[in-house]
């Protein structure tokens, strides 16, 4: 299992770097997808981005109602105008939670694991989800949008 960062981390506020075609089947992506998604279901968690586990790289990890999705350098095509409050946690944020305002609906465009382009519409906690995960992917956590930030240790 992965050790994840925790703030105040730095590489938890760097903007992640593209990966490759060249790089997506190397054995090095290939192995931290694998030790990523067992990491995340271990934790716990409905996601986890590369730069949670050191990784400064454009890579997410989704549960997904059929499994653990991949995604290489997704991007946010599209979003509804429609959004919501919501609780959300983080992994790099253990014992804090908080409202976030999301959009209710997304679509995203990424590469699998597999080196294929693809494309997800999400909603509800789904969208919630890769919207957090991309945050990461730019440097930004929870908190930086939040309200009603607590620490379930101060309760």
């Amino acid at each position: 299992m992965l050790k994840i960062l925790t703030v105040p981390n730095p590489i938890l506020l760097q903007k992640s770097r593209p990966i490759s075609a060249a790089d997506i089947n190397s054995e090095k992506i290939q192995k931290l997808i694998s030790e990523m998604t067992v990491t995340m279901i271990k934790k716990d968690g409905v996601g986890l981005a590369a730069p949670q586990i050191g990784e400064s790289i454009r890579l997410i990890i989704i549960q997904h109602q059929d499994g653990p999705i991949a995604m290489i350098n997704p991007k946010i095509i599209k979003k509804s105008l429609i959004k919501e409050w919501g609780e959300e946690g983080c992994l790099s944020l253990p014992d804090m939670y908080g409202e976030v305002k999301r959009c209710k609906k997304i679509t995203v465009k990424y590469i699998n694991n597999k080196g294929k382009e693809k494309q997800i519409i999400g909603q509800g906690l789904l969208a919630r989800v890769i919207q957090h995960e991309n945050d990461h992917l730019d440097g930004a956590l929870f908190i930086d949008k939040a309200r009603k930030v607590v620490n379930i240790k101060d309760l």
